[in-house]
């Protein structure tokens, strides 16, 4: 499918409790983007409820669309493509977006592609935002770590529109680790932010905490670290257990940085990638962004991250990366369906 380097992509993202739209130029500068948050929803039952998500989404995905498109001052008819993650994520929450998607396409006659989320993420890394730091430049192969809630994934970048699947975790991701640790130490939810907040005024060495290494490729394993910290809190209970609550929080995000910075490096090293790209919402933590950049320097190699408003779900990403899709493997028809755990391929 021929795209030109001007045309406008609508992209749509429903894969978990964001209700995302935005406009695209030629899978670069966002035009807009706008993003219906359920944070505050959600915190009140500690962690992400699915039917709740879904939900919610049906009922703010029109007006979202509409207000992207607003924003953009475009209209169907200057749009040339149409972008909806169709996975991974959760079943229902993925189902309004893909409905909602299809029936734009049917009503507008536009071309649609349904994009992995993890795709979507790594393109945020080359993404021009407003007001944003310069993005990735486009050298290839890059080496890409996406690091969120749900996927601690590593995937080798051979060209935008052409990713492999080189590592993952075993077990939990980096943000679901940190998740449960902050409900462990009374931190709230979301867990990533409340623990990098506590880290702040604590010592990451005053708590020793294992370094999980599977040995087995370019895995990731934040089970057996997470267990490892709920020993030292719960036999006296964490008023009582020696340690301070910023002093557990650093040590702990200390240990996740070092197991993400490790296996990136080593399979930067062994893909011999030109640079290496880290996106989704762990992206955002500062620790981890100087870590990385510092190890990376260490090894010849430039590191880049996403503006902080692009690490967590949003559909400038998802429109990005549908460009890019649709170039390479052109559209799909209506017969699309969500797949809650699809992969990039490997």
């Amino acid at each position: 499918m021929q795209l030109s380097d001007a045309g406008l992509v609508l992209g749509i993202e429903t894969s978990c409790d964001e209700t995302a739209a935005a406009v695209v130029r030629g899978g670069r500068e966002i035009v807009s983007n706008v993003v219906a948050s359920q944070e505050e929803m959600h915190a009140h039952f500690g962690g992400i409820v699915p039917e709740v998500a879904s939900r919610r989404h049906a009922e703010l995905i029109t007006a979202v669309v509409e207000s992207a498109l607003r924003e953009a001052s475009v209209t169907w008819h200057d749009l040339a493509l149409l972008a909806v993650t169709r996975g991974p994520g959760l079943v229902g929450s993925l189902l309004v977006g893909v409905s909602a998607a299809k029936g734009y396409a049917l009503a507008t006659g536009l071309p649609l592609v349904g994009v992995n989320h993890i795709a979507g993420h790594i393109t945020s890394s080359f993404l021009l935002a407003p007001g944003g730091a310069e993005p990735a430049p486009q050298q290839f192969p890059a080496l890409a770590l996406i690091a969120s809630g749900g996927h601690s994934d590593l995937a080798l970048v051979e060209g935008l529109g052409r990713y492999r699947l080189v590592g993952f975790t075993r077990d939990d991701a980096a943000g679901e680790a940190l998740d449960k640790t902050a409900r462990l130490l009374g931190l709230g939810y979301p867990g990533g932010p409340a623990i990098e907040r506590a880290a702040r005024d604590g010592d990451a060495s005053a708590v020793e905490l294992p370094r999980p290494d599977t040995k087995e490729g370019f895995e990731f394993s934040f089970a057996g670290l997470k267990t490892a910290l709920v020993r030292i809190v719960e036999p006296d209970g964490l008023e009582h257990c020696g340690h301070s609550v910023p002093d557990l929080a650093a040590s702990f995000q200390q240990a996740v940085v070092d197991c993400l910075v490790r296996e990136a490096i080593a399979a930067a090293t062994h893909f011999r990638a030109r640079q290496i790209v880290v996106a989704g919402g762990v992206a955002a933590n500062q620790r981890l962004r100087e870590c990385m950049t510092d190890a990376a320097r260490r090894k010849g190699l430039s590191s880049y991250f996403p503006p902080k408003s692009l690490c967590t779900d949003n559909a400038a990403m998802v429109a990005a990366a549908g460009y890019f899709q649709a170039t390479h493997q052109g559209p799909q028809d209506l017969s699309m369906e969500v797949d809650s755990a699809l992969q990039l391929p490997s």
